[in-house]
């Protein structure tokens, strides 16, 4: 599997034009704002300007938001274990991932219906850091598409193979990322 053909999520706090335009369409958008409340016209604008560049766009931990402005789809942190969502009807194309780090929050994400879980931290040494080794093992034990979280450079991006991640996530990379052909 060649990298162009990874699954690519870039998280992002506040929009910056240049950074999303460095973005291939392969790549989806996730806004996250856990500080403070979201701005329903800085997502609208967000929404429509990855419209514009064909990418998907996601938000965090809001579900009810995503329906609500018809967003491609929603984002679980790790730190939620609500079930609400369960009793919302979703369209087919809708798209519902999470995020991991051990086995019993991979067990809540496949209650709540992720498509794919995020599982982290694979390089960053953090307190779940994880590594190659135990990133399979821990993967192993779900049959939902997995996404490698944490640390990602384009020196291990490689090595991503190597766990059988169907992509990647992270902040930083897509930052430092020059302009998309």
């Amino acid at each position: 599997m060649h990298n162009k053909f990874f699954k690519k999520y870039y998280f992002i706090e506040k929009f910056e034009k240049s950074n999303i335009d460095k973005q291939n369409l392969n790549t989806t958008i996730i806004y996250r704002n856990y500080k403070k409340d979201y701005k329903i016209s800085e997502i609208l604008f967000l929404k429509s300007y990855c419209r514009i560049k064909k990418l998907k766009f996601l938000i965090s931990n809001n579900i009810k938001l995503a329906i609500k402005l018809n967003l491609d789809g929603a984002y679980l942190p790790s730190f939620n274990n609500s079930f609400f969502h369960l009793s919302y009807k979703l369209k087919k194309s809708f798209i519902l991932i999470g995020s991991a780090h051990n086995l019993k929050e991979i067990r809540v994400k496949e209650k709540q219906r992720v498509s794919e879980i995020f599982i982290s931290s694979i390089f960053k040494k953090n307190y779940n850091f994880l590594g190659i080794n135990r990133f399979r093992i821990i993967s192993s034990f779900s049959k939902h598409k997995i996404i490698a979280l944490g640390g990602i450079t384009k020196k291990n991006q490689k090595l991503i193979k190597l766990t059988g991640a169907v992509g990647f996530a992270g902040i930083s990379y897509f930052r430092n990322k020059k302009k998309a052909p």
